[in-house]
């Protein structure tokens, strides 16, 4: 027997009924009669009530027969099994672990803080009982494992001056990393018969050591894109007016004074201050 095989229980009300009527009936047959035949029924009811078993709802009891799996009890209620077996007790909730933040490297060697949330179910309990050793501290082993496996193929962010073209990083790529820890949990975890139901990146950060230089690295790469709007808006902005001004002849520009202005528009355009107007009174040339 390599696999689950779910079992169903006997009636656990009727062999209820049978341990109270054969219990407390010797009882009380050997107090007003005083025969030791009735020792033999409250050895036999004592022999009953070890088979009844209760199983909650999402819960399940794992029964063996001096170390042979005989099968697995699922459905809820009150049931009885042979008094012989050993009942293991397995939860089939739905249950959270939020695992701790780990440094790791991402794929260009930077350490990162990082950690998961994973919410996990025993799926096979055969598999849960024996095909490893204690499954609550498999699934935290291998959650880890596969955090940090995840962390190495791809890069935290992606930066242009390290030539990366990344579609996908720690940070921004959220779902498809996801899906990824997802699929990697699923290949670990289905050993120990869990049943993957949502993985998600809980934490990410730089570590600390670094944390401080990268947020100035972004900070960099932001006001270099910016800048480069505010040139590539100047600059059609600036063409914009030359050609209506030629167009509406308004003023004949020589090559000169072409220079000039256009200069002067985009020191105005792109200067992070408010310009300051010079009026000349004089001709065009002082």
């Amino acid at each position: 027997m390599n696999q689950e095989k779910e079992l169903q229980g006997s009636n656990g009300y009727i062999m209820l009924f049978v341990f109270l009527i054969l219990f407390f009936g010797s009882i009380v047959g050997f107090v007003l009669l005083t025969n030791g035949w009735f020792i033999l029924g409250i050895v036999i009811a004592l022999f009953i009530l070890p088979g009844l078993i209760l199983v909650n709802p999402n819960e399940s009891r794992v029964l063996l027969l001096f170390g042979d799996y005989r099968g697995t009890v699922k459905q809820n209620g009150l049931f009885w099994v042979n008094p012989f077996y050993t009942k293991k007790k397995i939860s089939l909730r739905a249950r959270n672990f939020d695992s701790e933040r780990l440094k790791v490297n991402d794929k260009l060697g930077n350490p990162v803080m990082i950690s998961t949330i994973l919410v996990w179910r025993v799926l096979d309990t055969y598999k849960a009982s024996f095909d490893v050793d204690v499954f609550e501290n498999f699934v935290v082993v291998q959650t880890d494992a596969a955090v940090r496996k995840l962390a190495s193929l791809y890069p935290y962010d992606n930066f242009a001056d390290e030539g990366l073209d990344e579609d996908i990083t720690l940070r921004s790529s959220v779902n498809e990393v996801s899906d990824a820890l997802e699929k990697e949990l699923e290949e670990r975890l289905n050993i120990a018969g869990i049943e993957v139901l949502e993985a998600r990146i809980g934490y990410l950060a730089y570590a600390n050591e670094i944390a401080s230089a990268m947020l100035k690295r972004q900070q960099a790469t932001a006001i270099v894109a910016a800048r480069h709007k505010i040139v590539e808006g100047a600059v059609s902005m600036v063409e914009m007016a030359l050609n209506d001004l030629n167009e509406k002849q308004l003023v004949e520009f020589d090559a000169e004074k072409r220079t000039a202005m256009v200069s002067n528009l985009m020191v105005v355009l792109c200067s992070d201050r408010d310009a300051t107007p010079v009026i000349n009174t004089g001709t065009l040339n002082h």
